[in-house]
């Protein structure tokens, strides 16, 4: 590629400027892909903390409904009573130009959808424990798909330092060698062809 570079002084300015913003952007590259690094680790931790919290819940919650059933007899009429829980708020931050999701869900203490009398505490502490397993899946599925993004921007951002490091600036540091060698040798031509001359006149 350098051959074809055009061994002039303005070519060399424009091509140093050109190896200094490849440079830069290289290392800006380079920052930014760290940082999101950074930001996964923790929400890989995060992601496997809230699986083990959501399997426990998952556990006790199927635990209580089964006592629930066995103290009350098959309580699928109760269950058809509740409403379904709504209230997911999904907004997003921005990690270096990533779009992560925040999933919020609204707080509610619900009204009795079913008679006290006819049940127990068993079927209250399930209710509640499936609340739980409803707060928890929100916040893993926002840290999930946070892991995706960040996974995905990573490549990216991967994919385009390495280009830069092992393409672009190789090719301006090639064309630089090549134009300011080429400027030399014309520098050297011009000095012994002005010898000549100076030395043919005395």
């Amino acid at each position: 590629m350098a051959e074809q570079v055009v061994p002039t002084k303005g070519n060399l300015l424009t091509t140093k400027k050109y190896l200094g913003l490849s440079t830069l952007g290289f290392d800006l590259l380079d920052r930014k892909r760290n940082i999101l690094v950074r930001e996964l680790m923790l929400r890989i931790d995060e992601a496997r903390e809230l699986k083990g919290q959501v399997r426990e819940i998952f556990d006790e919650a199927y635990r209580a409904l089964q006592q629930a059933n066995i103290t009350l007899g098959v309580i699928e009429p109760l269950a058809e009573r509740l409403p379904v829980a709504g209230g997911i708020e999904i907004s997003y931050r921005s990690v270096m130009g990533v779009e992560l999701p925040g999933v919020t869900l609204r707080e509610h203490i619900p009204d009795p959808a079913y008679s006290l009398l006819d049940t127990n505490s068993r079927l209250d502490y399930a209710y509640c424990c499936f609340m739980q397993v409803r707060a928890l899946s929100g916040r893993l599925a926002e840290v999930e798909n946070s892991i995706y993004r960040l996974t995905s921007a990573i490549k990216k951002t991967q994919r385009r330092a390495n280009a830069l490091k092992n393409i672009i600036i190789p090719r301006f540091e090639d064309n630089v060698k090549f134009i300011t060698d080429s400027l030399e040798e014309k520098e050297r031509e011009e000095f012994s062809r002005l010898k000549v001359l100076k030395k043919n006149r005395g």
